[in-house]
């Protein structure tokens, strides 16, 4: 991409007013300021983010019913004035360079239209290493992404292109949605990768959604089972994908079990015959 870089910011946002006021802080000190600054209030209760309001009236904020962070994403994306959006969580943080060490890729890269960069993790107050199988690295992204969610949003620069021609954040997703689009993405845009630890992810706050739902695998076999179904699919990722359904709904069907969840784990258990059973002939026809 040529020219001036210009960029907007969207962070969506539930209650977690402190946890805002860092967010917003974060990209306030950025070496290489945005263009625009959106939150978006997914139907906070009781005025919770008032006061974080009146102390920024720089920032454009929307309101709207609480309908998930993947709706208030959306809503923040569609208001963008500028043509690179960047995506912050209100939990995370960015150091200072962040933008401007993107900047200085889409840059050098004139064709990249995704960029994200390395994370630094805290756990309630302490770094925490990430386990090696999530690293960052293109080899094999889309594969690997499969089973892990690799791309974190608050790491994320996209120019606007990028939505119009993928789509936006699926909105019947209540969580993993990041999942849903990554792969998406990955299928047709490859994403650039900064080696830097740029964006600081805290964990271990209690309404954290990774915490407070059950079974997030469900609404990743959710993405994948839609995914597998697109007429366009290569045939080889096609079985990639039925491969990690089968997996994934055997774990699910397990945990269900524990939990005296009966219906649901008989539902996982018919998905993973389903999948597994193709499988499993596509290996033989392989093999003749």
């Amino acid at each position: 991409m040529t020219g001036e870089a210009l960029v907007s910011v969207v962070i969506p946002v539930y209650n977690r007013a402190s946890l805002l006021q860092r967010a917003l802080d974060s990209v306030k000190k950025q070496t290489l300021l945005p263009n625009e600054i959106i939150v978006v209030d997914d139907g906070s209760t009781q005025g919770s983010l008032d006061r974080v309001k009146d102390s920024h009236n720089d920032v454009k904020w929307l309101r709207q019913e609480n309908a998930g962070v993947a709706a208030a994403r959306n809503s923040g994306i569609k208001e963008c004035k500028y043509e690179w959006i960047a995506l912050l969580d209100s939990d995370d943080e960015w150091t200072p360079q962040k933008l401007e060490c993107q900047i200085h890729h889409i840059r050098a890269n004139r064709d990249c239209r995704a960029v994200h960069t390395e994370e630094k993790w805290i756990r309630n107050g302490n770094e925490v290493l990430p386990p090696q199988y999530l690293n960052k690295e293109p080899d094999r992204l889309w594969e690997r992404s499969l089973h892990h969610c690799l791309i974190c949003p608050s790491s994320a620069l996209l120019h606007k292109s990028v939505f119009e021609q993928i789509g936006r954040f699926n909105e019947a997703l209540l969580t993993c949605e990041d999942y849903d689009f990554w792969l998406r993405m990955l299928l047709e845009i490859p994403i650039g990768l900064v080696k830097k630890k740029l964006v600081i992810k805290h964990g271990g706050h209690a309404d954290q959604l990774s915490t407070t739902t059950w079974g997030m695998d469900r609404f990743r076999v959710q993405a994948l089972i839609k995914l597998s179904n697109r007429q366009d699919l290569d045939p080889s990722r096609r079985e990639k994908l039925r491969e990690v359904i089968s997996k994934k709904s055997k774990i699910l069907e397990q945990g269900a079990r524990k939990r005296n969840k009966l219906d649901q784990a008989e539902q996982y258990a018919n998905l993973h015959k389903q999948y597994s059973t193709r499988s499993r002939s596509l290996t033989v026809l392989t093999k003749r």
